[in-house]
């Protein structure tokens, strides 16, 4: 425990304390997280670094409920995800978070703004007015009959991040959202995300290994060997 008042606790929306991941590999058990813990108020953003193979990944799928850890636990808006069935695992995956992948992870039968609606439909949160406020601010507006094969690699993750901002989650997971952009591209891609994770009211945990990138959020981490350096505060 870290000393937190009610009030602070109540504040959070991600919590993870002491969690614990390890795969088999052909030189035995890996420990590709061993005891992290973190933290992130609702309404501000968090980036998380470190070098390829440190577990920033894995401490993603984790916290967006794709993936179990060994031990420890993680809490989204105060909601456990430890014993959690997959049926459950699934309704918090539709409804308390929304990932925008570095490979964009476009439905290539769907046209831009079946895509850009995809998860809000299955949340059951459609927002008609949101979603061509989301449209407009991305720069989406004249390209919504497209197909993803259509577009070039920045207007693809223009629709990512539209799409998980359609949800209107109270957490944004990004994996590298910038990472198969051009320096220009992906300067332009992160003020829209900012600028709409701050509209939509939700808070961002990001994976990058930008540095330059990860100075524009609230706080920075470094995930090495498993484990947390840097301060939370």
């Amino acid at each position: 425990m870290r000393g937190f008042t009610q009030a602070q606790e109540a504040l959070k929306v991600l919590d993870v304390e002491n969690l614990k991941k390890t795969y088999g590999g052909p030189q035995g058990q890996l420990a590709v997280l061993d005891g992290v813990s973190l933290w992130l108020e609702a309404g501000h953003s968090l980036a998380l670094m470190g070098e390829s193979g440190s577990g920033k990944s894995t401490l993603l799928h984790l916290v967006a409920g794709l993936d179990q850890a060994d031990s420890g636990d993680i809490q989204v808006g105060g909601q456990s995800l430890a014993g959690l069935d997959e049926a459950a695992r699934a309704t918090f995956r539709r409804s308390q978070v929304a990932v925008i992948f570095q490979q964009f992870n476009l439905i290539p039968s769907l046209r831009v703004v079946d895509n850009l609606a995809f998860q809000a439909r299955l949340a059951g949160r459609l927002d008609e007015a949101w979603l061509s406020q989301l449209a407009q601010q991305l720069g989406l507006s004249e390209l919504l009959q497209r197909y993803p094969e259509q577009l070039s690699g920045g207007q693809q993750q223009r629709v990512a991040v539209g799409r998980a901002l359609a949800v209107r989650p109270p957490l944004i997971l990004a994996d590298e959202p910038t990472g198969n952009l051009d320096e220009n591209s992906a300067d332009e891609v992160m003020t829209l995300l900012l600028d709409l994770v701050q509209q939509a009211g939700a808070s961002l945990l990001m994976v990058t290994h930008s540095a330059r990138l990860a100075a524009r959020l609230d706080r920075q981490m470094v995930l090495k060997a498993g484990r947390v350096h840097g301060s939370e505060w």
